[in-house]
C-alpha cells in the first residue's frame, strides 16, 4: 500500500526533478510533468486534489488501455482524461516497489534522453 509520500520520496529520488506548489503533489522533469495528484472534477462541484490518487504519464494509447484493462483494481480513467496518455492510479491498490516502476517510467518518458541515458 503506497501514499503521497512514497510517490514524493521516489519522484524526488529521480535526477532534476522539480516539484511544482499544489494543493498535492505535482513533479515534474525539463518542465514536463509525469507524475500528479488527480484533480476530481464532478459536475456541480468545486474540484477536489485527490493525493490518494496519482495521474501518470504513460506515453501512448496502447500502453493506457493495457494498464486499464490488465489492472482495473489499480487504474482508471475518467471522460476528461480520453486522448490524452495519462492514467489515474489508486495508490492504496499498488505497492511501493510497483509504485516506483511506474513513477520512474513516467519519469523515463517525459526526461530529455541526454538525462535518460546517464541513469
Amino acid at each position: 500500500m503506497a501514499d503521497a509520500d512514497d510517490v514524493r520520496r521516489i519522484a524526488l529520488a529521480l535526477p532534476h526533478v522539480a516539484e511544482i506548489d499544489s494543493e498535492g503533489f505535482d513533479f515534474r522533469v525539463a518542465d514536463k510533468g509525469f507524475v500528479w495528484s488527480y484533480p476530481e472534477r464532478v459536475p456541480g462541484k468545486a474540484r477536489v486534489i485527490r493525493t490518494d490518487v496519482a495521474v501518470l504519464f504513460v506515453g501512448d494509447e496502447a500502453e493506457k488501455q493495457a494498464l486499464l484493462l490488465g489492472e482495473p483494481d489499480l487504474f482508471f480513467t475518467t471522460p476528461g482524461y480520453e486522448g490524452w496518455p495519462l492514467v489515474m492510479l489508486r495508490l492504496a491498490e499498488v505497492d511501493v516497489e510497483r509504485l516506483r516502476e511506474l513513477v520512474t517510467d513516467a519519469w523515463r518518458m517525459r526526461a530529455p534522453d541526454a538525462l535518460v541515458s546517464d541513469r
